[in-house]
């Protein structure tokens, strides 16, 4: 049943296609006819079609291929139909049947295929011989192309330019201008490259050249052009897998060069054509039955305006026939308009013309149409909010969370969570002309708060915009939760090390001593004094000569002291030693949560508010002002589509720093850590959004003079102290979708 569709389809395509035997060749003498049709296989498959004729053909007649269904048809001009049938059946090798039909004074010969295949044409005598041969590649075409007659027309065929042009999707275009538009020309893949032959063709010595197109970033590197013999070769050189197309404007010979590359073609989806190819051959013929041609192989109903005129060249090789229609339309300043499978085709002019003339119908019967009034009753949106929309004002201050900040005054902490009354006006006037109104002119909105109902006066036709807009907009808004985590991790260490010394004799006849300062020898103790403050672990209680304990940065360090006691003489030596090693860890994690719906910004914080007060004046009392110490989390999700988040999103942890006084001023100062970013990620997934990490390092050392220095027994004259202090900040960030059953994804 499907074969024999198949088979209806193609015998109705070719009558439809004999309706515009079009392709123009050079005048006939008399009147041909097709006598007889025959066919015949030869040796590796390949397969000669014999048409007889009553009078030698002075051409190759013009010919082109269509790929699904594979077809290859001919028009023979001046030719009729003597054969007596239509169709003949053949079922061999690659030939399903052959189609031989009269339309006027012209015939066509269309050869339907059973598979991709190649062909060449020829004339013998009074025969046409027509040699089809396997093809492998999925495209029907000729092996030797003739894009115009290459018989020998007139002298005087000439390339007057060679221009090369980047398209706008990247594709390459090379244009040959011509002296004339009946200049033969033959196109083929001859290894990488394209070779195209300008029969009986001349070449100016200033074109004789090679063309490096490189920097243009196309498929196409290099261009050779140069003369062969009475032909004119030009050899293009792309690089990669590549397609191209070549047709003809006039005198204007174009052949376009396109990357096979997925990439590109979606980037440039505008430009992709999805029409099955053709091969088409007109010269100088009259657009209106071009058009038909198309409207013949596609099954589209094109229908062209009075006003289309003028005739048109154009040779085209394996161009989808959507493109082929656009290069049609676009060289002689035409227009299309497509609704279902029918194809309107006028000038530009007439099409904008007639479009302006029913915008302005439209809009006068909108004037005279009744108003209607209807009320929606919604469930989500909220009415005034939907009022403002329809009549494309800005939202209210209260709608769009702008004032939701880190801050105690901030709109929604301290202030009050309604936002200000705004009358929205009811009425068009002097709102009409705003582009993002829906209403007409004339349409008028206003809502009942109560029952959440938006009431709308407008035509017929607006008031089913409308509900299709409350359609779309009238649904539960979805929700997320951010979940931040604020970690602030502290890795301390410190040593010291430190002596004290001194020295006495009996009677305080002798000795060196030293006083706290070691800056006068004066003051000096017996050396039960120092012995009994060294006894009682005081450090600062007996005068050294040597006083370099421990760094206060160090704490309590641990002291070790001895005195040596001389019974004969009442000498006394003091010795203290101070060490100290401190190593601590900590770590500080805040986890503020929150929940909102799409795009609504939300925060909530916890935190203190310090006092700084200013001392009051004999005439005036102390004031006092109050500084924010916060740990806040502010977000603004947008839901997408694929179930991820972008958050606008605001962390701040404020901690309480040590007061100090200045100018009688009692001040604490704040310790900030701050991030504010943007960033897209998906439902339950963690986000580090960045971090700070300070070290604090620390080497000191104090001594005296030369003693210091002295290597093993310098260590009794100086002290060292060495700290390191890491503090590292953290935010983590973890968006979770809630579903409508308030469940968490």
């Amino acid at each position: 049943m499907v074969s024999m569709m198949n088979t209806l389809r193609l015998r109705l395509l070719t009558v439809l296609l004999t309706l515009g035997l079009l392709a123009v060749q050079p005048v006939y003498a008399e009147t041909n006819a097709v006598s007889n049709v025959e066919f015949s296989t030869q040796g590796q498959g390949n397969l000669v079609v014999r048409i007889g004729l009553n009078h030698k053909l002075s051409a190759i007649p013009a010919s082109f291929t269509v790929n699904q269904p594979p077809r290859i048809a001919l028009d023979l001009q001046n030719t009729t139909n003597a054969t007596g049938k239509n169709l003949v059946e053949v079922n061999q090798v690659m030939l399903r049947s052959i189609n031989v039909v009269q339309a006027g004074d012209r015939t066509r010969i269309v050869l339907n295929l059973l598979r991709p295949a190649q062909y060449d044409s020829q004339i013998d005598g009074d025969h046409l011989l027509i040699t089809l041969r396997e093809n492998d590649t999925p495209v029907v075409s000729n092996m030797n192309t003739h894009f115009a007659d290459s018989a020998p027309t007139v002298s005087g065929h000439a390339i007057r330019n060679v221009d090369f042009r980047r398209g706008a999707t990247g594709e390459a275009k090379v244009i040959a201008t011509l002296a004339d538009s009946s200049t033969g020309i033959d196109i083929n893949k001859v290894g990488d490259s394209l070779q195209v032959k300008f029969i009986k063709t001349g070449l100016p010595s200033n074109l004789r050249r090679r063309l490096d197109v490189t920097d243009f970033g196309t498929p196409v590197t290099f261009i050779d052009t140069r003369e062969q013999g009475d032909n004119v070769v030009m050899n293009i050189h792309p690089k990669g897998e590549y397609d191209y197309s070549a047709y003809q404007t006039d005198n204007k010979f174009i052949v376009e060069v396109r990357q096979k590359s997925e990439a590109q073609l979606a980037s440039a989806a505008k430009g992709v054509y999805t029409g099955e190819k053709l091969s088409l051959n007109f010269q100088n013929t009259d657009v209106r039955a071009v058009l038909q041609v198309i409207a013949d192989f596609t099954g589209k109903n094109i229908i062209t305006s009075d006003t289309v005129t003028g005739n048109l060249t154009l040779l085209l090789k394996d161009v989808p026939w959507d493109q082929a229609l656009d290069i049609i339309l676009e060289s002689k300043g035409l227009d299309k308009r497509q609704i279902g499978d029918v194809i309107w085709v006028a000038p530009k002019d007439e099409l904008l013309a007639k479009e302006k003339s029913e915008l302005e119908a439209e809009q006068s019967i909108q004037n005279l149409e009744p108003l209607v009034v209807r009320q929606y009753q919604l469930n989500y949106k909220k009415a005034d909010s939907a009022s403002r929309e329809l009549l494309g004002l800005p939202a209210l201050p209260g709608d769009t969370g702008e004032g939701v900040t880190c801050d105690a005054q901030a709109q929604g902490i301290a202030a009050p969570l309604t936002a200000p009354a705004v009358t929205a006006p009811v009425s068009g006037a002097g709102t009409a002309s705003n582009p993002n109104r829906i209403l007409s002119a004339r349409g008028t909105a206003t809502s009942e708060m109560q029952t959440n109902t938006l009431i709308v006066s407008d035509t017929l036709s607006k008031q089913d915009q409308v509900a299709q807009m409350l359609k779309l907009i009238d649904t539960p808004a979805r929700q997320v939760m951010i979940e931040a985590r604020v970690v602030v991790a502290n890795d301390s260490f410190s040593k010291a090390l430190g002596a004290k010394l001194g020295v006495a004799a009996a009677n305080n006849t002798m000795g060196v001593y030293g006083n706290a300062n070691n800056t006068n020898l004066s003051n000096m103790q017996s050396p039960s004094t120092i012995a009994a403050s060294t006894a009682a672990g005081a450090t600062t209680g007996a005068n050294y000569a040597v006083n370099l304990p421990a760094p206060a940065v160090a704490g309590n360090a641990a002291a070790l002291g001895f005195s040596l006691f001389n019974l004969g003489t009442g000498g006394l030596l003091n010795l203290e030693l101070q060490a100290m090693e401190t190593d601590g860890v900590g770590k500080i994690i805040s986890s503020p949560r929150v929940i909102t719906t799409n795009q609504m910004p939300a925060v909530i914080l916890q935190g203190t508010q310090i006092p700084n007060v200013t001392p009051g004046t004999a005439t005036s009392p102390p004031t006092i002002t109050f500084s924010d110490a916060f740990l806040c989390l502010l977000v603004n999700p947008q839901i997408l589509n694929n179930d991820s988040v972008i958050l606008t999103i605001e962390v701040q942890d404020d901690a309480e720093g040590p007061q100090f006084s200045s100018g009688g001023v009692i001040a604490t100062p704040i310790d900030t850590k701050r991030v504010k970013t943007r960033v897209r990620m998906r439902d339950g997934e963690t986000v580090v959004l960045g971090g700070i990490f300070t070290q604090d390092k620390r080497t000191t050392q104090d001594k005296v003079p030369l003693l210091g220095d002295i290597p093993f027994l310098g260590a009794l004259f100086r002290d060292n102290s060495e700290t390191n202090n890491k503090t590292e900040l953290m935010v983590f960030i973890t968006p979770h979708i809630v579903k409508d059953d308030m469940t968490l994804r």
